[in-house]
């Protein structure tokens, strides 16, 4: 495809809020990205909150982060350029551990990932022996190592049901494990809020969780749903299930981003709003022209949106930004990862 005819498509589908002079460096850009993708037998992994410009132009694959997990274990190609934060390109690394991993930003991390160490899971365990833990995915691949079995927002209620166990521990996602303790009937406890990880076993709990928010859904209050249904009382609200369990039961439907996309492909509501990541936002309206999105989201993720066109192109070009995980912590959490495919 030229770049004048990358350029056309991207003007479809989200010409309607990008000036077209961006569109035209950013559709070469995607250009020469495609070429060298070729040259270089690589394949690219677009997460949803990827940048409009870049999500519709360069990537073969596009999704959460269990169906890019599940794609970057079946890839052939030689180079897997991850356009996504560091854990995303760390779980392609553990899958794959003898393939180049390339992530376009080194600095791209996320709040939630660096909210836990595996420092921290080991004294948990130390605390609760025997316990199971279940790792939200948006980890670093040490946090991984530590734990019996990772999970998805997607998959989390299956994956805490399919441990058959009475007691779990889930990190570190303080909303997430407060909801899937909702969703499976749980009692749940979390570290004391002076930072201390030391917990009062004495106290009733089937499910031990952990302080971490992910700073993009944190942001979304129960104020904001009432005061989008007060104008717009005919409105479909969905959340991310990183939003608080005070969003989540305001909203009409909580689900992972693929759960999102699916409910906005599938309803026949006039109006809907998305209580997530604003790129994705975007994304969904650019590939739903014909469905009106309302656009209270204005939060982006600093760290997705490191990645950009041009990163991606010279990630390629010079082959840098390479992601490696030393072989015994991605041994380690390759066991972790692999049950959590097994699940779906």
């Amino acid at each position: 495809m030229s770049p004048t005819q990358i350029y056309e498509e991207l003007m479809a589908k989200i010409g309607r809020y990008t000036p077209e002079a961006e569109l035209h460096i950013k559709a070469q850009l995607a250009y020469e990205i495609n070429q060298l993708k070729e040259t270089r037998n690589a394949v690219i992994l677009g997460h949803n909150y990827m940048e409009p410009a870049l999500f519709h132009s360069v990537p073969d694959i596009t999704g959460d982060s269990l169906y890019l997990s599940r794609q970057a274990a079946a890839t052939d190609k030689d180079i897997i350029v991850f356009c996504g934060v560091r854990f995303m390109a760390e779980t392609a690394k553990i899958l794959n551990p003898h393939k180049t991993v390339l992530i376009p930003a080194l600095p791209a991390g996320c709040s939630l990932a660096a909210s836990i160490t595996a420092e921290d899971v080991r004294q948990l365990k130390a605390q609760f022996p025997g316990v199971p833990v279940v790792t939200y995915v948006n980890t670093y691949a040490d946090v991984k190592a530590e734990s019996d079995i990772c999970c998805t927002s997607g998959n989390a209620h299956a994956v805490v049901e399919s441990l058959g166990t009475d007691t779990i521990i889930f990190l570190p996602d303080e909303y997430l494990a407060a909801n899937v303790a909702q969703e499976t009937g749980k009692h749940i406890i979390f570290p004391t809020k002076n930072g201390h990880t030391q917990y009062d076993t004495t106290l009733d709990y089937q499910m031990v969780g952990w302080n971490g928010r992910c700073e993009v859904h944190e942001k979304f209050t129960v104020a904001d749903i009432e005061a989008i249904r007060h104008d717009h009382p005919d409105v479909l609200i969905l959340a991310h299930p990183e939003c608080s369990p005070e969003v989540v039961a305001a909203s009409d439907y909580s689900g992972s981003t693929t759960g999102l996309i699916r409910v906005v492909e599938q309803t026949d509501a006039p109006e809907y709003l998305l209580l997530t990541e604003c790129s994705m936002g975007d994304n969904i309206a650019a590939a739903n022209p014909q469905k009106n999105m309302l656009r209270l989201c204005s939060v982006r993720c600093p760290h997705m949106n490191q990645i950009q066109l041009k990163d991606t192109r010279d990630a390629l070009l010079y082959t840098q930004h390479v992601v490696e995980v030393p072989e015994p912590i991605r041994a380690r959490a390759y066991r972790a990862v692999e049950r959590m495919l097994q699940i779906g």
